[in-house]
């Protein structure tokens, strides 16, 4: 298995081949996006400064859109969002329409870290690796304890948040809300 600084790695080698990182020499120093934020971004660990909260201090509801995302059956191709929102619907909160940049600018505002709570979606407006993701953007859901959920390629998948992050925000910056406005972290 490859360790994180070989996924990190390799990931930097691939974006700087694709011309997506700033900077003239292509060099991985110090590589940034091209909205000049650094190109992987590191995810403090459960219980450091700035985590994001962790899958143990989440809400029951929370908890519980966690088992309904894990049981929610992908969508198809290029239905994060559809995804997303099922999940959602099946918790019985309401369904939230949209695709996935009109989810990043209607529900996705935070930046900080240490705001990500577990059941939040976490969206870009636009990533370089379709040309759907480059009109809609993408969006899935966090899961706690560094780990996001979404729907690609027709699967549901669980991700290293950096990873997550690192990978599709190097065209927009990523952001994560509620969905619909509703705070699942209140009892």
């Amino acid at each position: 298995m490859d360790s994180r600084e070989d996924i990190r790695d390799r990931l930097l080698a691939d974006l700087a081949r694709r011309g997506m990182l700033a900077g003239e020499d292509g060099s991985l120093c110090a590589p940034l996006t091209r909205w000049g934020q650094p190109a992987w971004r590191d995810v403090p660990a459960a219980g450091d400064a700035g985590a994001p909260q962790s899958l143990m201090d989440a809400t029951a509801r929370q908890r519980r859109l966690v088992e309904v995302a894990c049981a929610e059956p992908a969508c198809g191709d290029n239905a994060c969002a559809a995804w997303a929102e099922d999940a959602f619907d099946a918790l019985g909160l309401g369904f939230v329409g949209g695709h996935a940049t009109e989810l990043y600018e209607r529900y996705c505002s935070l930046t900080d870290l240490a705001d990500l709570k577990v059941g939040m979606a976490v969206a870009v407006g636009e990533h370089p690796y379709s040309a759907a993701g480059r009109r809609f953007g993408h969006v899935g859901l966090y899961v706690g304890d560094g780990r996001v959920m979404d729907c690609v390629e027709g699967r549901v998948r669980r991700v290293p948040l950096d990873l997550w992050l690192s990978t599709y925000g190097v065209m927009s910056a990523p952001r994560w809300g509620w969905l619909g406005g509703i705070d699942l972290s209140l009892a």
